[in-house]
């Protein structure tokens, strides 16, 4: 029996939320916004939280600081109730500052901060990695560390590169070591159905997703060459902040993917997950919950 059904590794950080007219600034002393805010967040964060809104058993472990930035965070996942255990890390809790235009896109620009050569001890996550049914992987350097480790266990590990270009060399290793793989579109353009190919056949993926926003998302399963479109889902709901609504997709799809309901079921209840997020002001403040999730798939497919 399994202790965990999900256990996410890396991603705890915090979003300053800067509502902006355009994505492109002007050249000025200063631009008036309306309140500036901030939520914690990041990537991480955004699949722990979904997946316990879910109803999954999540645990999620990472390293912040020993600053103001790592109490909110202390404090948002004593609230919600999230199994998070933590180590600190003297250069402090990461960092990001998101621009969000009128229409709910965003630029962000990421404090990493946390050295190249952060390690994370085995003693400290093989405790947690062994009895997860599955393991989420961020893309932070010293995540890729836990491949071998998880394999070892026989957990299966899903991880989101993001708006990988198909060449860094630093999303490489997760895109060839990770048995589900979630990315954007966004850098690919022409080159997307080349990229999943390329993760399919020189890793070990069995399904590699690509995330297009409002386009949609694209799925190749290992033994096809056909990478199927999967429409985005109209909830008839207002797109307000476009933060986090990948890492909703990921925890909805992990949730029906866990539960063995198919790629298709999956997809499907991707897309919800992220539209739902996406009608959501803030990075990560509210997330479908089950029922919500199921009320909503019957209502799309009896449509």
């Amino acid at each position: 029996m399994s202790t965990y059904d999900i256990l996410v590794v890396g991603g705890a950080g915090i979003d300053t939320i800067v509502r902006v007219p355009d994505l492109r600034l002007p050249v000025a002393d200063s631009v008036h916004v309306p309140p500036i805010r901030d939520y914690v967040a990041h990537t991480g964060n955004g699949v722990a939280l979904a997946s316990h809104a879910l109803g999954l058993r999540c645990k999620f472990i990472d390293f912040i600081g020993d600053d103001a930035q790592g109490e909110a965070i202390l404090q948002r996942y004593k609230e919600a109730r999230l199994d998070f255990s933590h180590l600190v890390e003297p250069s402090g809790t990461r960092r990001s500052v998101n621009l969000v235009d009128p229409q709910g896109r965003r630029l962000s620009l990421y404090d990493g901060r946390h050295p190249d050569n952060l390690r994370m001890p085995a003693n400290f996550y093989l405790p947690y990695l062994g009895p997860a049914r599955h393991a989420h992987f961020s893309i932070m350097g010293w995540v890729a560390h836990l491949f071998d480790d998880a394999q070892v266990a026989g957990t299966t590990v899903s991880t989101d590169l993001h708006d990988w270009d198909g060449v860094n060399p630093h999303h490489r290793v997760f895109a060839l070591r990770a048995d589900l793989v979630f990315l954007s579109t966004a850098a690919l353009n022409e080159r997307r159905d080349d990229v999943m190919r390329a993760i399919v056949e020189q890793g070990r993926a069995q399904a590699v997703i690509a995330m297009a926003g409002g386009d949609g998302a694209y799925l190749l399963e290992r033994g096809s060459s056909t990478v199927r479109h999967f429409p985005c889902a109209d909830l008839g709901l207002p797109v307000v902040d476009t933060n986090g609504a990948g890492d909703s997709f990921v925890a909805a799809f992990l949730h029906a993917w866990l539960a063995g309901e198919g790629v298709e079921t999956a997809m499907r209840h991707g897309a919800i997950g992220g539209a739902f997020a996406c009608a959501q002001h803030g990075t990560h403040e509210r997330f479908v919950t089950r029922e919500e999730l199921l009320r909503l798939d019957q209502d799309r497919t009896s449509l």
